[in-house]
């Protein structure tokens, strides 16, 4: 039993590193639509539904950990998403202080993700269970790289005269793109009864993220404008009293932070055939990115936002159950993802370019506590699912969801580089048990095109389309 639980534990190492490295994620705005298997084979729902399912489930309501299998589970998803803007023509061009995304219509790279998860219930003395979950579910990545991408801009004069020339990527600074990953792992006490149970436990959370291809916002930083507006006019640059280039904006590879908050959830049955779950994740305080100061609001401030989750479930007859889920994320908390684009027009910088006068409020710049960001909205997703048990082996499972995507128009430009735009997911998913007592588990998620188009806020003559669609397989093991 020590040599494999050895084993196990040398393989959670591995499948760790690798969650934290290579996760890249786009579903219900940064987070996945569900987490474990058989609760993604029904488009994410089973808050409220007791059915016996892997350890995993402990990620979903640490309530239902109480009923879980006890053994391990080890699943990894293969996760493609599909990403491209258009740009449409331009009466400016980048003239009159106008920031143009050039023509075209280009695709991200970077289509295909591995995405591990690990789980172990202990259950004991007492009747209580602990629960551990080890899985991502948060994340971003888009691989602007295109030879077509470009952008036209007084902005884009490396020589910084303010020329108006076109430069490389879809803000003239070169292959431009982020990368976001978020893993969790939990640690949940549960207890109760066939009535009624309970979860309880810390959440720690690890983030790696980089930037890339952004410098020409370097005018836009609470950087740049704390020091350039102390600068006497016509003080030649040698004798410039600061440096006003960023250092925290762009380009400077992979950075982690860290951070814990909580987890609770409760499961309750009405009636025979009908039971009720509540769960509720904390916002996560996380480390700050320093070497990204200069791109995220609050000094590289990047929070994970709460999120609430409710769920009815109904056992029918003919081993049958439906379940009826609703997810809402405050997204709207995290002052990065939330605080509008818009916050950026009253950096001095902004005012001064546009209006030739002094004003505006040096914490609207990128970086400042107000700094301009994604001006994504909360997001609350309504779900349905079905899992249907065909046999003493064989469980079938289908779902589908639907939640309007949290970026708003005003912020298209941006969003370039954080196109979570999807929508609605159609899912399937299936468990055939081994005479050994182990199960296998599949599931598949198709999250069909979806775009959304707004005015370039940088130059009101041309609009962009974000669009995107994606792909998911998922398969698990329990042992």
């Amino acid at each position: 039993m020590n040599k494999k639980i050895g084993r196990v534990t040398t393989v959670l190492a591995a499948l760790g590193m690798l969650a934290i490295s290579g996760v890249a994620m786009a579903t219900n705005g940064y987070f996945t639509h569900g987490v474990g298997t058989e609760s993604k084979g029904m488009a994410g729902t089973g808050i409220g539904s007791n059915a016996a399912n892997g350890p995993i489930v402990t990620a979903s309501n640490p309530a239902l950990s109480y009923f879980a299998d006890d053994g391990w589970e080890v699943g990894l998803s293969f996760f493609s998403p599909m990403r491209s803007y258009e740009a449409s023509s331009s009466l400016a061009m980048g003239q009159g202080g106008a920031f143009t995304v050039d023509e075209a219509k280009i695709d991200s790279s970077s289509e295909w993700f591995p995405i591990p998860y690990v789980a172990k219930n202990w259950r004991l003395s007492n009747g209580h269970v602990i629960g551990t979950a080890f899985y991502g579910r948060g994340g971003m990545n888009t691989d602007w790289n295109d030879s077509g991408a470009s952008a036209t801009s007084g902005l884009c004069d490396p020589t910084g005269q303010g020329n108006v020339v076109t430069g490389p990527g879809p803000f003239c600074s070169g292959d431009a793109g982020v990368d976001l990953s978020q893993a969790f792992l939990i640690v949940n006490y549960s207890g109760g009864s066939d009535r009624f149970s309970w979860g309880i436990g810390p959440v720690l959370a690890v983030q790696a993220f980089e930037a890339k291809g952004v410098a020409s916002y370097a005018p836009f930083t609470k950087t740049f404008n704390d020091c350039f507006f102390t600068i006497p006019p016509g003080t030649p640059p040698n004798l410039w009293p600061c440096d006003p280039t960023p250092t925290a904006l762009t380009d400077n590879g992979h950075e982690f932070s860290t951070g814990v908050g909580g987890v609770a959830g409760i499961w309750w049955a009405l009636a025979d055939s009908v039971s009720v779950g509540l769960s509720y994740q904390s916002k996560i305080g996380m480390s700050e990115f320093d070497d990204y100061a200069d791109l995220f609001a609050e000094q590289g401030g990047f929070d994970i936002p709460s999120s609430l989750k409710f769920g009815i479930s109904f056992a029918g007859s003919n081993d049958v159950r439906l379940n009826l889920d609703v997810e809402h994320t405050r997204y709207s908390e995290i002052a990065s993802v939330g605080n509008p684009l818009a916050n950026l027009f009253n950096c001095p910088f902004a005012v001064f370019a546009f209006t030739q006068t002094f004003g505006g409020d040096f914490e609207d710049c990128l970086g400042g506590k107000t700094g301009g960001g994604f001006g994504w909205e909360d997001m609350t997703t309504y779900k349905m699912g079905i899992e249907w048990t065909g046999s003493d082996t064989t469980t079938w499972r289908f779902g589908y969801s639907y939640g309007e995507q949290p970026i708003q128009a005003a912020d298209i430009t941006f969003n370039i580089l954080a196109p979570g735009v999807m929508e609605q997911h159609f899912t399937i998913g299936m468990t055939r048990k081994r005479a050994n007592g182990g199960a296998w588990s599949f599931s598949l998620m198709y999250a069909p095109s979806n775009t959304v188009n707004g005015v370039n806020p940088f130059d009101p003559t041309q609009t962009i389309d974000l669009e995107m669609k994606q792909f998911e397989l998922e398969i698990s093991y329990l042992f």
